[in-house]
């Protein structure tokens, strides 16, 4: 038997089942034994009471209406097992002649204080050159008219005895233990079998998504429990990697595009350069600079986004004067707007100075400017607003582009998603919401579609002591 099969859940669940039955079966069976065993001495000792009891009586009757002594033969024979008798007197004669299985034991070996007493003694013995162990019952004898001691009958029988009326028992509790064992393995085998059927099945498919494939088939689980919520889970995992390798294609397609595009730039406008055929190289110039700009931004978002994935971005907290950072923001959208026609506002309800990192905020701020600027059309209307309350900064980027779908607005923050028609990575919200979280805070989006689009940062006012 190979080590993964002892070591899988169809092999161990029947094997723990079979070895709880085992021990409990065992410890059943030796209470059962201890309990048969005492139930067979306590019928013994009534047996040999009884028995005992009987001989008295049937030799005080004798010895009342009789001349004659009660011939020890005669009483051996009204018993069926071995008798004795305890003298009180060593000179009285209890029987006359010889009494088959009928001895004299020693005065020491039962107490004889307690039957002149008119007691019952039950005891274990030994009998004068033997090596079995008896339990016996001792009955006194009293007789005559003033009802004198005489001595006492003693009904016996060997302790081994006792146990060929429990062998049987214990033979056939033996076998209703095999068969119980029998029927609780098949039983345990079947039942492992149903609930890890599924089980296997889904650790296949596990298996299957490992090895890459996107295709499977969640097997559905009845009854539910918990083996049903993880073939749920399963699912929903499956379709969340299906989504995710989606992105991941589309991002780098988007970025194989957005680096080809001023690379093709680029090198036309160096090539014409290097040949001669470009009469304005400053313009030529401006946009080998434009195109590479572009560059870098794109390839320090993708940098970006990989410290944020990894964690491994630090942050540097200082007094920040969020007006200040708003206005670096503001301004570097200015020529942009003016060309564009687009009215281009900030307000300030208010000057906190909190700490933070302000790098990190400029970069957020700036994103969401890019992504208005990216979505507003000519002409359109685009806010700057700080404000703080209640022990929060809040800063928003209000635009009046064509708004965001609500089944949408929890993508658009998922890095390398982006909609289309609009350019860009897909990487500017998603940063931007990462870092604000990093920073305690949190980043919410309000939307109208046709109607414009609200992206509100809010901070802790955390100010410096």
């Amino acid at each position: 038997m190979t080590v993964a099969v002892l070591r899988s859940l169809r092999f161990r669940l029947p094997a723990f089942f079979l070895a709880s039955i085992v021990l409990s079966g065992l410890v059943a069976a030796a209470i059962a034994f201890r309990l048969l065993d005492s139930y067979t001495l306590s019928r013994a000792r009534a047996d040999l009471n009884r028995e005992s009891t009987g001989l008295t009586e049937l030799y005080a009757y004798w010895t009342a209406n009789s001349n004659q002594p009660l011939p020890g033969a005669q009483l051996a024979r009204a018993s069926g097992d071995h008798l004795y008798f305890i003298r009180a007197n060593p000179g009285f004669a209890l029987f006359p002649g010889k009494a088959p299985k009928f001895e004299v034991l020693s005065r020491r070996t039962v107490p004889v204080d307690e039957m002149r007493k008119g007691k019952t003694v039950t005891f274990e013995f030994v009998p004068p050159g033997q090596h079995r162990r008896y339990i016996a019952v001792a009955k006194p004898l009293f007789l005559g008219p003033e009802k004198n001691f005489f001595g006492a009958i003693v009904a016996a029988r060997p302790k081994n005895q006792l146990g060929t009326r429990v062998v049987p028992l214990v033979g056939r509790l033996g076998l209703a233990l095999l068969g119980g064992l029998l029927v609780a393995g098949l039983l345990a085998v079947y039942l492992t079998s149903r609930i890890t059927r599924p089980v296997r099945q889904l650790s296949r498919v596990a298996d299957d998504i490992a090895e890459g494939r996107r295709d499977v088939e969640i097997p559905r689980v009845p009854g539910g429990g918990e083996i049903g919520h993880l073939a749920d889970r399963l699912g929903q995992m499956t379709s969340r990697l299906a989504e995710a390798e989606q992105r991941e294609r589309n991002f780098l397609m988007t970025v194989s595009h957005e680096l080809r595009t001023p690379l093709t730039a680029i090198r036309g406008h160096v090539e014409a350069l290097r040949e001669g055929l470009v009469r304005d190289e400053g313009t030529s110039l401006d946009v080998i600079a434009a195109e590479a700009s572009r560059l870098e931004r794109l390839v320090g978002d993708v940098l970006d986004l990989a410290k944020l994935d990894a964690h491994r971005f630090a942050l540097t907290r200082e007094e920040v004067d969020m007006e200040r950072v708003c206005e670096r923001a503001y301004s570097a959208f200015g020529e942009e707007a003016r060309r564009r026609g687009i009215d281009y506002r900030q307000e300030v309800a208010a000057r906190p100075v909190i700490v933070t990192d302000g790098d990190r905020v400029l970069q957020i701020i700036t994103n969401l400017l890019s992504n208005a600027f990216r979505w507003t059309p000519d002409g359109g209307r685009i806010e700057l607003a700080l404000d703080a309350s209640n022990g929060n900064v809040a800063v928003a980027v209000d635009d009046t582009g064509p708004g965001v779908a609500p089944q949408d607005r929890e993508r658009i923050f998922r890095a390398f998603w982006s909609r289309g028609g609009g350019g860009g990575t897909g990487l500017g919200l998603a940063i931007a919401r990462e870092l604000a979280e990093a920073l305690g805070g949190r980043l919410e989006l309000v939307s109208e579609i046709g109607r414009g689009s609200r992206f509100e940062l809010m901070l802790p006012a955390d100010e410096p002591s």
